[in-house]
């Protein structure tokens, strides 16, 4: 896999407003949110898309969910609610490769369109 921004936000070569970081996930503010809490949940492991991710990697992607959901609770998010999506490829509006969860909240969500 190529590098991407997200990769460079890992190994520190940009900077990001991490919010959440672990052994395996980093989660940082998107830097074009589409609501008022709007964060990316990485993996720090390349995996392009939805796609590539491979069965043993299951507890990872179990690990991203609960990620968004801590962080959900610790920007006051968790009782109005939020969604949580995975792009996936052009069809699915994914624009970097490398697997991320977009966590989004702080107003009713009518109308975003996840990317």
């Amino acid at each position: 896999m190529s590098e991407t921004i997200f990769s460079k936000i890992i190994k520190r070569e940009i900077p990001a407003d991490i919010v959440y970081e672990d052994d395996d996930l980093l989660a940082f503010r998107d830097i074009n949110p589409l609501a008022p809490v709007h964060v990316l949940v990485i993996p720090k492991v390349e995996i392009a898309t939805v796609n590539d991710i491979q069965p043993e990697q299951a507890e990872l992607i179990g690990k991203m969910v609960l990620a968004a959901q801590h962080i959900a609770k610790q920007e006051g998010i968790d009782e109005d609610g939020y969604r949580v999506a995975i792009n996936c490829n052009q069809h699915g509006c994914q624009e970097v490769f490398h697997l991320h969860l977009h966590l989004m909240g702080g107003k009713q969500l009518r109308n975003l369109a996840g990317h």
